[in-house]
């Protein structure tokens, strides 16, 4: 599943998705932050985020990929000024100082004034602008799927820092039918890559007990639905966002430690920015992929990517820090923090987005 935060500028629900999604989605009303250790309950020491004091319905809400998938799909033939070319690839792509020369499978040719790349971290295009990267192995291994759990969520997510990588339970609307317990969430579990792999070697069993110790008891007993996926945690900042004709969002421009969860909105955030500024380009009478607009576009969303990953990493680092000393002074912060309401609702109000 996804988690979109509360206000990303241009998200699913101001593309005009959220009224098309065929399955419910869930909000995220309340976030547990604690220290934990697998098979033990969360530290009392803990942080509870509440989106009703910062004034919002909810931090954001969780939606299956398929779900999302459906939805923008069902979207896209409403839109106007939209052609869709899928399932076609670019077989020949030409930029130059005049405009974008797409050549397509099907023998289409396809003209343009600016090129987008929004095909994630591998990024193709990036790599033939030459634009070099920068990146970071955490050593280990982010595991993502869901799972049935015999107590309701309430609409809360939960984030357990243990000692080799942070465990996120994230709310989702509804179990499927037949599932062995009648409350469904999904997971993100970030282990050291050996011990991950293992864990992806068990069978749903065997897989759901060693849930059942990340999540500490409070959801009670649980079982796996469905399929897993894993992949290597890593961060990746491209050196610059923009090349003749083209912009990097989302994934090809930069990727983060799934620590904050906030991946997915980073780029939405980028969409919005380039988005704004291409209308006001055109309205404007100017050229929307000229160098004075990507410029422009880089200054908007590089410093604050590049704040993202900054933060991220430190997260990581704090939270994945084993020493005793260091894990006595993080569970005081995280029980200082929820006690002091000015900077817990600011720390809340900025994974919002807000």
């Amino acid at each position: 599943g996804y988690g979109g935060a509360g206000a990303p500028p241009r998200g699913p629900k101001g593309a005009g998705v959220g009224s098309r999604l065929p399955a419910p989605r869930c909000p995220i009303e309340a976030i547990l932050v604690a220290d934990g250790e697998p098979g033990r309950p969360p530290s009392p020491l803990r942080l509870t985020f509440r989106a009703a004091e910062t004034g919002q319905e909810a931090f954001g809400w969780m939606v299956e990929a398929r779900s999302l998938r459906v939805a923008l799909n069902a979207r896209l033939p409403h839109l106007d000024a939209l052609s869709v070319f899928a399932p076609a690839t670019a077989t020949v792509v030409s930029r130059g100082p005049a405009g974008v020369v797409l050549e397509l499978s099907t023998g289409e040719t396809i003209e343009a004034r600016l090129l987008v790349a929004a095909e994630g971290r591998g990024s193709p295009l990036r790599h033939q602008a030459s634009i070099r990267t920068s990146g970071l192995d955490y050593g280990q291994i982010g595991m993502v799927g869901a799972f049935a759990h015999a107590r309701p969520h309430g609409n809360q997510a939960l984030e357990m820092f243990l000692p080799n990588g942070p465990f996120a339970q994230l709310p989702l609307a509804q179990a499927p039918v037949g599932a062995s317990f009648p409350h469904a969430s999904a997971f993100v579990w970030s282990d050291r890559t050996a011990i991950a792999r293992r864990m992806l070697e068990l069978g749903d069993a065997e897989f759901s007990r060693e849930l059942h110790r990340r999540t500490g008891g409070l959801l009670g007993e649980v079982a796996v639905i469905g399929r897993r996926w894993s992949y290597p945690l890593t961060a990746l900042a491209a050196q610059r966002y923009t090349a003749e004709r083209l912009a990097l969002v989302g994934d090809a421009a930069h990727g983060i430690h799934p620590i904050a969860g906030q991946g997915l909105n980073l780029g939405f955030r980028d969409v919005g920015a380039l988005a704004a500024l291409v209308t006001e380009a055109v309205a404007a009478g100017q050229d929307p992929g000229g160098a004075a607009l990507l410029a422009r576009y880089q200054a908007a969303r590089r410093p604050a990517a590049m704040a993202m990953l900054g933060a991220t990493h430190a997260l990581e680092k704090l939270f994945g820090n084993r020493f005793p000393p260091i894990r006595a002074a993080r569970r005081l912060g995280i029980a200082a923090v929820d006690r002091i309401g000015p900077l817990k609702r600011a720390f809340a109000r900025q994974a919002m987005g807000l």
